[in-house]
């Protein structure tokens, strides 16, 4: 795949950008949460130079097109409220990923992002699947998935970035001739 564009992924609730420098703090501060590195690929223990190599590394993923990681930004206020984003983009395919800090959850947040970023890969990056696999224990992200439009496909074996962590993986995906919708 080429170069990907940044795009202008705003609903009025969330913002969505690559991350620059000045987020690694909140970045930092977000991955204590044993929730997040419980059920990512987020490293553990999580420590300062884990955000300032992802955020170092983000220019060349857009670059090379074979990522798209993004934060996820309140609009009024502009805090982090976590990440999204496009793994693995090849063949027309990726997958999306995301986590949302602890005071965030429950606000709609994820769904939001997620819908963001597939509507965009869909219908900009002209990518014809998305699949986003969760743990089989978080239920949570299994109700994100559901709500942001993805269809149940089965169960899958954890990636390599969560081998360890996940013995099991509900997998979601979704289509180019899926029905979109707003979020929440």
């Amino acid at each position: 795949m080429s170069a990907l564009t940044v795009p202008s992924l705003n609903d009025g609730v969330v913002q969505l950008r690559p991350p620059v420098e000045d987020d690694a703090p909140a970045i930092f501060a977000a991955c204590q949460d044993l929730e997040i590195t419980r059920f990512t690929g987020v490293p553990s223990p999580y420590e300062l130079h884990h955000a300032t190599g992802w955020i170092a590394a983000t220019p060349e993923t857009w670059l090379s097109g074979t990522s798209a990681p993004m934060v996820v930004l309140d609009v009024p206020t502009g805090d982090l409220l976590g990440a999204c984003g496009l793994l693995e983009i090849h063949d027309r395919q990726a997958e999306i990923g995301y986590w949302v800090k602890r005071e965030a959850r429950g606000r709609g947040v994820a769904t939001r992002a997620v819908v963001l970023v597939t509507n965009w890969g869909l219908s900009e990056l002209g990518l014809t699947l998305i699949e986003l696999l969760c743990d089989m224990r978080n239920v949570a992200s299994q109700r994100v998935a559901e709500k942001a439009g993805y269809t149940r496909a089965g169960e899958a074996a954890p990636p390599a970035r969560c081998v360890g962590r996940s013995a099991l993986m509900a997998r979601f995906v979704t289509h180019s001739t899926a029905p979109r919708h707003p979020a929440v």
